[in-house]
């Protein structure tokens, strides 16, 4: 070897070694700090496969309940119980999760990335994910499960005496794991749009990025209308607000809509990462570049954006109106077509490909079949008088599960064993893979095909036995034996994860040769990418020269940590050009005490011991406030770092340049659709009562609109803070947002004093109610911006926020533009409907 090359060797290596010693992992105890992409994709995808072995194996006791007539395996109570927890666990806890956590595993590296732009809010979902999940689980060996349904349909989870403590448990146990699913998708989302590396402009991004923005986009419309329906059905049954009780002007038809504006996207949700994988796995054994790109990507688009139109499939018995049935009916049929579109290229691809046999294009093939036979029965249950005759039957439990489950379950394994060697470095077995496929697949149809049948002779959903003379019986006991031969074959897959396996070469850490960028990261090292490269191509390992040699060498950005710092690269939304190089918080114990404390306060919310929660809440925003404190807005030693190849870049970025006011902006999206779903129900009221709202109350409007016009002044006061400060009067700054800060207090004050002088009994009505639930969303969200206000003020006071550095106050105004429209929209609804009616 030539001096030179010696040279370049001896350099590379001193680099590595700085990377090395810079993404390093905490080992022992400390390891639970751990907060790269790496550690938390494998934890998160690993605790969703354990929840789903738990809903798998409450379905065998369900499918042993059921295999014979009249059977006394188990109560009816104990039964409502597992088919209660399957669902949730199944829905909540497995199928969004595993998305998740695959995600967040995978995605840096087909980005280009080093990890996701904010590692402890992924941290956080997860601890937020874990703790959630056990505490809503657990509650079955206490005899204290949820008994409702996945649904939760009011009035059984409404009457406290009825549902007992289990409707609680489902309400705020799951509002918390929300709080961890929207926090993954604020994460996914500024990942995708700011951190893809230089080069991979908008349509160079690969198609599982796309399905991952698209998907996690959806997360933040889908999952706050369920909140917002937790937040009323948890008033109700806490405090008695009559929001479902007919008797004093609730509906529980509300609960419907709140609930399937969710529940339908979800199914899409579901879906489409599925199809994402196969996306990416197609490809490769086909040996060609995928058909059609553009085409898959605008159906991914329609997709999500019809899906929200549908939620009223769910309701055709509820008695709608002729044209709303007829629309929704139409909705559910058109959004066959963008679904049916990214089946075609698939299978265009492989048509077009030299097809690579495979146990992971086996299992693709697999989904392709049940899901397109689950889209067939999809159809015929959007045709409103088809679903009146098999609605809550039979033949809904075997369409939903053979689209959500098996159109899950197949592409998610296929999955497995194609980026095994990419989290592992070893190989699954393509023999015990085979197996395990005609297990499942047999096993499956065995399962649910029968269902079909069950349903159309009348067997109806959610019965615990049947009498022996009703036809049902085979059909039934079929059904449990082909779920014992799925879970055969899925404990197959489970042994040859778990089984100790020898290190094998594998082509170079690519043994697919799969053309996307993924397939480049050091698997045995936390940093991935050796180097951040230049894409060119949406299969830069295939048509790139040199490509691989070059990433490996170091030859593009930060190859280095001279600094000491995890960092990796910012680029623009559109042509992905470098703007700035992030420094990435490393490990603390911070995101686990946080979500401790959180779920803390939901747990003990549950059991309404009041000043436990109060309690955990405080130790939550200290421990939040803390973590903002130490994890972000760092001023660096330095304006600008040498990225290579003759690039300097900004180490400082605030207001639209920067990650974190796009995170801001996305959370307050998902905030700010939960909020308007909040006031679908205040209009949703209106529509079905003729004395709603009863008429203006004098005291109460005067207070409602003072409060209006403080909000207003506080928002008005941190805009001026934020150009003062930008201007250079640090003086005036503080002022301003002292005196924002003031404003905004006097506003909660006169909100919550408008409904307590107009002497509003919210246990009396559904109209005093809702305006208490809608006046303390606002005030919350208001006292929350007055928080950031003092935050501000701390941070300008210890010198972390000055007119250079000022992503706090960038943040903050971008908080208050949404806590405004928010209150004044309120408020203005609540003072002047009434005028108007």
């Amino acid at each position: 070897m030539s001096d030179i090359h010696q040279g370049q060797a001896h350099v590379q290596d001193a680099q590595t070694e700085r990377l090395r010693e810079v993404w390093k992992n905490p080992v022992g105890w400390r390891r639970f700090s751990e907060v790269n992409n790496s550690v938390i994709g494998h934890w998160y995808t690993a605790t969703a496969f354990a929840f789903l072995i738990f809903a798998g194996g409450l379905a065998l006791l369900m499918r042993a309940q059921l295999a014979v007539p009249d059977n006394d395996l188990v109560t009816a109570q104990l039964y409502n119980q597992l088919f209660t927890m399957h669902g949730t666990a199944m829905m909540f806890l497995f199928a969004v999760p595993v998305f998740e956590g695959v995600a967040i595993l995978i995605l840096p590296a087909m980005l280009g990335a080093r990890d996701l732009p904010f590692p402890r809010l992924s941290a956080f979902g997860y601890w937020s994910f874990l703790i959630g999940g056990v505490f809503v689980c657990g509650s079955i060996f206490f005899n204290a499960a949820p008994t409702g349904g996945w649904f939760m349909y009011p009035p059984l989870t409404t009457d406290t005496r009825q549902s007992g403590i289990g409707a609680d448990i489902w309400l705020l146990g799951l509002s918390f794991i929300e709080v961890s699913s929207i926090a993954a998708a604020v994460e996914l989302i500024v990942g995708v749009l700011k951190f893809r590396a230089p080069g991979m402009n908008i349509n160079l991004t690969p198609l599982y990025a796309w399905y991952v923005l698209v998907v996690a986009g959806m997360i933040l419309f889908a999952f706050p209308p369920l909140i917002v329906g937790d937040y009323l059905m948890e008033l109700q049954r806490a405090f008695d607000w009559p929001f479902f009780d007919p008797k004093r002007g609730g509906d529980p038809l509300l609960w419907q809509h709140l609930f399937w504006i969710f529940g339908h996207p979800e199914v899409y949700i579901i879906f489409l990462p599925s199809i994402a994988l196969l996306a990416m796995i197609v490809p490769t054994f086909a040996q060609r570049p995928i058909v059609g790109y553009s085409w898959i990507v605008l159906s991914a688009l329609g997709t999500g954006f019809l899906s929200f139109g549908l939620w009223v499939h769910h309701m055709f018995t509820t008695g709608l109106p002729s044209l709303s049935l007829g629309f929704f009916s139409a909705a559910s049929e058109a959004v066959a077509i963008p679904t049916g579109a990214q089946i075609f290229v698939l299978i265009a691809t492989l048509a077009l490909g030299k097809v690579v046999s495979s146990t992971p294009l086996l299992f693709a093939a697999g989904a392709l079949a049940i899901f397109v036979f689950g889209g067939l029965t999809g159809v015929m249950l959007a045709l409103a008088p088809f679903d009146f005759q098999a609605h809550d039957t039979y033949f809904v439990v075997a369409h939903l599960h053979y689209t959500l489950f098996g159109g899950m379950i197949f592409p998610l394994l296929a999955g497995v064993y194609y980026y095994y060697p990419f989290a592992t470095g070893q190989k699954l077995s393509d023999h015990a893979g085979r197996v395990a496929f005609w297990l499942m697949f047999v096993g499956f149809n065995a399962t649910f095909l029968p269902m079909h049948f069950t349903g159309l002779r009348g067997m109806p959903r959610r019965v615990f036995t049947y009498p022996a003379d009703v036809g049902w019986d085979w059909f039934n006991f079929i059904s449990s034996v082909g779920a014992l031969v799925f879970a055969a074959g899925f404990s197959v897959v489970l042994i040859d994860v778990l089984r100790p396996k020898k290190q094998k070469a594998d082509l170079d850490g690519n043994p697919w040769n799969a053309g996307t960028l993924e397939w480049l990261a050091q698997r045995d090292e936390s940093f991935g990418m050796r180097t951040i490269p230049i894409i060119r191509h949406r299969y830069p390992i295939w048509y790139q020269k040199n490509f691989v040699q070059d990433v490996r060498e170091g030859r593009f950005y930060l190859p280095d940590a001279e600094d000491g710092r995890r960092e990796s690269l910012v680029t623009s939304v559109l042509d992905a050009e470098p703007e700035q190089c992030a420094r990435i918080p490393g490990p603390t114990f911070l995101t686990l005490f946080a979500a401790i404390f959180l779920g803390a306060t939901f747990i003990f919310a549950t059991y309404h011991w009041w000043i436990s929660t109060l309690a955990s809440a405080f130790l939550t925003l200290a421990t939040i406030l803390s973590w903002l404190w130490t994890g972000t807005g760092e001023i660096p030693e330095k304006q600008f770092r040498d990225i290579g190849l003759q690039r300097r870049v900004p180490l400082y970025r605030s207001g639209p340049a920067s990650t974190g006011w796009w995170a801001m902006f996305i959370t307050m999206t998902g905030d700010l659709t939960a909020f308007l779903s909040l006031m679908f129900c205040y209009f949703f009221y209106w529509t079905i009562h003729t004395d709603f709202p009863p008429g203006a109350d004098g005291s109460g409007t005067y207070w409602l609109a003072g409060s209006a016009c403080l909000v207003i002044l506080a928002w008005t006061s941190t805009l001026l803070a934020r150009r003062l400060n930008s201007a250079g009067y640090p003086t005036g700054f503080r002022s301003a947002l002292y005196a924002g800060a003031a404003l905004g207090i006097l506003g909660v004050v006169a909100m919550l004093a408008g409904p307590w002088f107009s002497k509003m009994d919210p246990t009396a009505n559904v109209y005093p109610a809702t305006v208490w639930a809608i006046v303390i969303w606002v005030a919350v969200h208001t006292s929350v911006g007055v928080i950031m206000q003092a935050y501000c003020i701390a941070r300008a006071y210890a010198g972390r926020l000055t007119a250079r550095h000022d992503m706090e106050i960038w943040n903050v105004t971008l908080y208050w533009h949404f806590a405004c429209f928010s209150a004044v929209v309120a408020l203005a609804t609540l003072v002047a409907f009434p005028n108007l009616t």
